[in-house]
């Protein structure tokens, strides 16, 4: 018995034995490219305020950009890196580009005038401050009948 792969519509996709599990061409290719070059993001919330932190080693903090435009938050960083090594025999140039992007819509219970950033080992640290209004909100819990 042969065993068929198919696209989901139950039609063979004969292409998918050929590049199914290269490296480039497979199904996750992109998934792993855009995981790897976004870092990855903690966000938790406490009475007073809501506290970002991006996991992004390599960057200085001269290599971020933080921008806010109608509650949107975008947090992004380039770095770029050249290397030149000149000996008597050869001749070698390395060079490297880092960057990435992530944007996050911001409740409007935030004070976006009193947004705080830190760079510290590798952690970028976003203190996001609630307004007075929102801090005296409470939770309520509603029983169900």
């Amino acid at each position: 018995m042969t065993l068929i792969k198919t696209n989901g519509n139950l039609m063979p996709f004969v292409m998918d034995d050929f590049f199914g599990n290269d490296v480039f061409f497979g199904n996750n290719w992109l998934d792993r490219e855009i995981r790897q070059t976004l870092p990855a993001v903690n966000i938790k919330e406490t009475k007073n305020d809501f506290n970002l932190e991006l996991a992004s080693p390599g960057f200085s903090k001269k290599d971020f950009k933080i921008d806010l435009e109608d509650n949107i938050l975008t947090v992004s960083a380039e770095k770029e890196n050249e290397k030149r090594e000149e000996t008597d025999t050869f001749t070698k140039k390395e060079f490297s580009y880092n960057s990435f992007s992530r944007s996050f819509t911001l409740p409007k219970s935030v004070n976006s005038e009193k947004i705080d950033a830190k760079y510290n080992d590798g952690i970028l640290k976003l203190s996001i401050p609630k307004k007075e209004e929102a801090k005296l909100l409470h939770k309520k819990e509603i029983k169900v009948a």
